[in-house]
C-alpha cells in the first residue's frame, strides 16, 4: 500500500485542522498606496491618461476593494495624476464608502440612467479630455463597448495588461508569504485527503471533504476549484463529466485550491491507491522528472517558454508526445498564480517573457495516458536573485508522496 493513503477517515482528519487564518496578515492599505503610486508612473511612462478598473481582481489588487461583476457597471478610474473615483450603483454608493480601503470620491448613478455617460462625465471631471484610457482586461465587452460610445472620438481605448499585469506579475514579500501560507495549507489539506481514502469512496465525497478542509482551515468562503479523478478519469487535465467511485490500483489524481485573504492555492498530487505496479512508478518518475527539469532552468532572465521546453524535452526523451500530443504533456508546463489562480505569466513553448524576481507560477507537467491514467505533479516556485525557490516540497517518491509534509 502507498505510504500516506488510506487508513483514516474523514471525520477524524477534519477534527484535527485548526484555523490558520491569522498566521498572515492581509494586504494594508500602504502596500494599496504603493500600488496605486506605482501603476501611475506605468500609465505615465506608456502615456496612458486613465485606467478603469471593472469589478475584478485587478480593482481588489490594486485598490483592496473586492466586489465582482454583475450587469451593473461597477468599478473605479484612476487618472495618471490624481485620486481615484469609484462608479458604482446608487444604492450601492453608501456599501462602497464603507468597504473601500482606499479612500476617494463615489459616484453612483440611479436604475433608470446611464452608468456610461457618468463614466464619460467622470472622465472630463478628471481633466482626462482626450488620449488614452485602459479598460481593465477582465471587463466584459459590452462594458467596454459602451463606455467607447459614450466617449466619443477623442478618446483612444488600450488594454490594462501593460499596467496592471505587468505590475501583478512581480509579488512583493508580502504577496509572497500569503501565497506560501496558501499553498502549504492546501498541501495538507492534500496528505488528509490521501488518508481518507478507501475502496469504493466516490470522488465527490472526496471533493465535499476538501472543501470542509479548506473551510475549516481559515480560507476564504468557497473552494475556488476542484478536481478528484481516479484510475482512467485521471488522464484528463480538466476533470470527467461523471467521476468514479475508487478501486484497488486506481492512480488518484487531486487538484485543488483556495484563496487566503485573496491569494490562490494550486496544488496537484498523483498517487496510488494499493500497491503501485512498475508501469505506474515508471509514469510517475518520468513527471517527477519533468517538474525538476523546468526548476531547474528557472533564474531571472531565463525566457518563460524554456520551462515548457525543459520539461517536454523529459516527456519526449520517454517516448512520448511529440510536443502536446498525447500519450504526452497536453498542456502548457505552467502558469502565474496571485490573486487569480491563473494569471501572468505563463510557462508556455514559444514565450520569450523573461523571468523576473518577484514572479511566481507553477510546474505542473501531466502525463496523460488515455484509457489507462495521468499523472501531474504541481508545485510553484517564486523568482529570486538567485533563481527559483519552492512555495512546496515536490512529492518525495510514487511509494510516498507525502513524506516531509508537516
Amino acid at each position: 500500500m502507498t505510504i500516506g493513503v488510506g487508513g483514516s477517515d474523514a471525520a477524524t482528519e477534519l477534527a484535527a485542522i485548526t484555523n490558520e487564518r491569522a498566521a498572515v496578515s492581509p494586504i494594508p492599505a500602504e502596500e494599496h498606496l504603493r500600488r496605486i503610486a506605482a501603476a501611475q508612473a506605468r500609465m505615465e511612462e506608456l502615456g496612458i491618461e486613465a485606467l478603469w478598473l471593472d469589478g475584478t481582481t485587478n480593482l481588489h489588487w490594486l485598490t483592496g476593494f473586492r466586489h465582482g461583476q454583475s450587469e451593473r457597471t461597477l468599478g473605479a478610474l484612476l487618472p495618471k495624476r490624481g485620486a481615484l473615483t469609484y462608479l458604482g450603483p446608487a444604492f450601492e454608493v453608501e456599501k462602497i464608502k464603507e468597504s473601500v480601503i482606499i479612500p476617494g470620491e463615489v459616484r453612483g448613478w440611479e436604475e433608470d440612467s446611464d452608468p456610461y455617460s457618468l463614466f464619460a462625465t467622470t472622465l472630463r471631471d478628471l481633466q482626462v479630455l482626450r488620449g488614452a484610457v485602459a479598460i481593465d482586461d477582465h471587463a466584459r465587452f459590452f462594458t467596454a463597448n459602451e463606455m467607447r460610445g459614450a466617449t466619443g472620438d477623442d478618446y483612444r481605448y488600450v488594454r490594462s495588461f501593460d499596467v496592471c499585469a505587468n505590475l501583478r506579475a512581480r509579488k512583493s514579500e508580502h504577496e509572497i508569504a500569503l501565497i506560501r501560507h496558501a499553498m502549504n495549507l492546501t498541501l495538507k489539506i492534500q496528505t488528509r485527503a490521501a488518508r481518507i481514502m478507501r475502496e469504493g469512496i466516490p470522488a465527490q465525497e472526496v471533493m465535499g471533504f476538501i472543501a470542509n478542509a479548506h473551510m475549516l482551515a481559515g480560507f476564504d468562503p468557497g473552494l475556488r476549484f476542484g478536481i478528484v479523478l481516479f484510475g482512467p478519469d485521471s488522464a484528463y487535465p480538466h476533470g470527467v463529466p461523471r467521476p468514479k467511485s475508487l478501486a484497488a490500483g486506481d492512480v488518484v489524481l487531486i487538484d485543488c485550491g483556495a484563496t487566503m485573504h485573496g491569494y490562490a492555492s494550486d496544488i496537484t498530487r498523483s498517487y496510488v491507491f494499493g500497491e503501485p505496479t512498475e508501469r505506474q512508478k515508471f509514469l510517475w518518475n518520468v513527471v517527477k522528472e519533468s517538474q525538476a527539469a523546468a526548476f531547474a532552468v528557472a533564474k531571472p532572465g531565463v525566457a518563460c517558454g524554456a520551462l515548457d521546453d525543459a520539461a517536454r524535452a523529459v516527456i519526449e526523451k520517454h517516448g512520448f508526445g511529440p510536443g502536446y500530443k498525447t500519450p504526452g504533456l497536453p498542456h502548457r508546463v505552467g502558469h502565474g498564480v496571485g490573486m487569480d489562480g491563473h494569471e501572468e505569466p505563463y510557462f508556455v513553448k514559444g514565450n520569450h517573457l523573461p523571468l523576473d524576481v518577484g514572479m511566481c507560477g507553477s510546474i505542473e507537467p501531466t502525463l496523460a495516458v488515455y484509457g489507462e491514467c495521468g499523472i501531474r505533479h504541481e508545485d510553484h516556485i517564486f523568482i529570486t536573485e538567485r533563481g527559483a525557490g519552492w512555495f512546496t516540497p515536490p512529492p518525495h517518491s510514487v511509494e510516498e508522496p507525502f513524506r516531509g509534509v508537516v
